[in-house]
Order: structure tokens, then sequence, then C-alpha cells
């Protein structure tokens, strides 16, 4: 397998995306839609009946879950991306000179993974980074520091994050390998997000601590071997003869 090859194929992609109006939106609308809005929620909320906002004690408590957030962005991101690439193109007939080439499945998954992969990982890094600088802004006058960066918001962003999205591509790969409709691959692509808004919700209920280091750990060892599994499923999964002579 020549990486040469797939970053081409990336390359290619990655033209194709600055024409596509839902791609553009999903990888910047959403992560700045959500570093603003969450600390403006933080700022008004508990504000009503003369309360002073949210206690900074409860504050501590939700801040970890609300790093979490992006972990669910980072599942759901990618999902109009990898989706384009193989059933878009297939419905735009872009998909078959290329499946036409001497390229192997491996090289043309690679390519492909790539294009969704790093858009995702930058859009989601950039709005993590404009979260924490707002939330800063909250926290500095409810609890008296900055709250952000710190070690765990560093394993969520770095380590999660990416994981996710890795999650996120690979789902979709099999996904898109097995239906030949967008909108179907993209709203059965769109259940990545399940698994991890759980793990969220049960951090805000205080089910799961969200805080602690260990457990995200945890978390990230067992999506790695997921991400692992799902791997050698996408490859699997993905045929090229049945794309180009079945699909209609």
């Amino acid at each position: 397998m020549k990486l040469s090859k797939s970053w081409v194929i990336a390359a290619k992609d990655f033209r194709t995306f600055r024409k596509k109006r839902n791609v553009i939106s999903s990888l910047i609308v959403v992560p700045l839609i959500v570093a603003i809005l969450i600390p403006l929620v933080i700022s008004f909320a508990g504000h009503r009946n003369g309360q002073n906002g949210i206690p900074a004690t409860e504050l501590l408590t939700l801040l970890p879950a609300f790093a979490f957030f992006y972990v669910m962005i980072a599942a759901y991101i990618p999902t109009p991306i990898a989706s384009y690439t193989i059933i878009g193109e297939k419905v735009e007939k872009s998909l078959e000179p290329l499946l036409a080439t001497p390229t192997t499945d491996g090289e043309i998954l690679l390519g492909k993974g790539i294009a969704a992969f790093l858009p995702s990982l930058a859009a989601v890094l950039g709005g993590s980074a404009l979260f924490m600088a707002v939330m800063d802004l909250v926290t500095r006058s409810k609890i008296g520091y900055y709250y952000f960066p710190n070690w765990n918001t560093a394993a969520v962003m770095f380590l999660l994050a990416p994981l996710a999205i890795l999650f996120s591509v690979e789902l979709n790969v099999i996904v898109s390998s097995r239906v030949s409709d967008v909108r179907t691959s993209q709203q059965l692509g769109a259940l990545t997000v399940l698994p991890f808004a759980a793990l969220y919700v049960s951090g805000e209920l205080n089910l799961v601590d969200l805080g602690s280091l260990s457990n995200l750990l945890i978390i990230a060892g067992v999506l790695l071997v997921v991400d692992i599994l799902l791997f050698f499923v996408s490859r699997a999964t993905f045929r090229r003869e049945e794309i180009l002579t079945k699909w209609k």
C-alpha cells in the first residue's frame, strides 16, 4: 500500500469538499455554536428569582461533562464527509473512475479516511480552543480562576476526540458500503453519536465521573480496541467490484 496514492485521493476530496455547503457547515457552524452557546447558558443560568448563577461547586462538576461534549461533536462531524466520499461520489458518477484505477482497496480507504479525519480534527480542535477561551472568562468570574486547559481536557481533545473521529469514519465507511442513498447513509451514520451521548448524559447525572483522568483513559482504551476492530470490518465490507457492478 502506497501512502502517496492515498494522499492523492485525499487531496482530490479536499478540493471537492470546499464546494459542498453541508460539509463546510458541519465543520464550522456546529463547533462554533457549541463554543459560544455553552458559556452563554452557564453565564445566564440560575439568575432567575434573585439567584447569583450556578453555584461554584455545581459548576465544577458540570465542566468536565461540557468538555466531553466535544467528543460527541467529533463523532458527528465526519458523518456528512464520510458519507459523501463514497455514496455522494457514486451518485455524481465520480467514484467509478477511481475504483477502476490500479489503486488497492486499502489505499482508497486510507485516502478517504484521511480526507474525512483531518478536517474533522481541525474543526474539533479549533472549536474546543474557542470554547475553552470563552469558558475561562466565565470560570474566572464564578470560581476565581481559569479552569481550562487541564490534563483532563488534553485527554479529551487529543486522545478521545481523534479516536471518536476514527470511530465515526470507519463506521460510516461500513454503512456507506452497504447502502446506495446519501440520506440513508447520513441518517444511519449519525447513530455513531449515541454511545458518546450516553456517556455525556451519565456525566451530567454524576453516574460517570468524566472529571477523572483514569476514567477518560479507560474510555479511550475501549474506543481504541473498537476502532481497530472496525478497521478490519471496514476493509472486509468495502467491495469495489460490488460497488461498480450492483449499485444503481
